[in-house]
C-alpha cells in the first residue's frame, strides 16, 4: 500500500470521526445507535481502492469510534460492534468500481451496510438479549433495535453518496481503475 493510499484512509477515517459527532441521537434507542453520515467516508476508501483498503479502513475506524463512543460489555461484543461491524463496510467494493455503474455502487453499500448489521444483531443477540421485552425473541429483538437505525442510516448515505460518486466518476476520481468484473 503506497503513501498516498494511507495518507487517504487516514483522512477518511478522520472525517468519518467528524461525521460521527453530527449526527441524529434517537430518542427510543437507550442503549447505543444514531443516523450520520459517518459510514460514507470508508465507503468511498473502499470504492476507490477496493476490499482490502476498505476493510482496514473500516477496521481502524472502529476502533477510532470506539474511543469516541465506547459502549462495551464483553470484549467480543466489543469486536463485534466496532472493528469487525465498521471492516464490513470494505465489502462495497466486490460489485464493481466502474465509474458508470452506480447501480453497482448502491449494491455494495447495501450489502455492506447489510454485513454490519448481522455483525450488530449477533452482538445484540449474544450480550443484550435481557433487553428484551418479555415474550419477544431475542434474535428479533436486536434484529429490530439495530434496523432502526442502521437502515435510516444506509438509506441517507446512499442519498448522499451515489450523487458524490456520480461527481467523482465525471471527474475520473472514483476509481483508480475499473474493478474486475465480479457479478455480471
Amino acid at each position: 500500500m503506497n503513501t498516498r493510499r494511507l495518507a487517504e484512509i487516514g483522512i477518511a477515517i478522520a472525517l468519518a470521526a467528524v461525521l460521527s459527532l453530527l449526527r441524529v441521537k434517537l430518542p427510543h434507542l437507550l442503549y447505543g445507535g444514531s443516523i450520520s453520515l459517518h459510514m460514507l467516508p470508508i465507503l468511498m476508501i473502499a470504492v476507490r481502492h477496493g476490499v482490502r483498503a476498505g476493510v482496514l479502513a473500516g477496521t481502524a475506524y472502529g476502533f477510532v469510534n470506539l474511543l469516541l463512543t465506547p459502549y462495551i460489555v464483553h470484549p467480543i461484543q466489543m469486536a463485534l460492534d466496532y472493528p469487525v461491524a465498521f471492516g464490513c463496510l470494505g465489502i462495497a467494493a466486490l460489485f464493481g468500481r466502474a465509474p458508470l455503474a452506480l447501480w453497482r455502487l448502491a449494491a455494495g453499500v447495501g450489502a455492506a451496510c447489510a454485513l454490519r448489521l448481522v455483525a450488530h444483531v449477533v452482538s445484540g443477540f449474544v450480550y443484550f438479549s435481557d433487553l428484551a421485552p418479555e415474550g419477544t425473541p431475542a434474535w428479533s429483538y436486536s434484529l429490530a433495535y439495530n434496523s432502526s437505525y442502521l437502515i435510516p442510516e444506509t438509506l441517507l448515505t446512499l442519498l448522499v453518496g451515489l450523487p458524490l460518486a456520480r461527481r467523482f466518476a465525471m471527474r475520473g476520481g472514483l476509481a483508480t481503475q475499473p474493478a474486475p468484473e465480479t457479478f455480471p
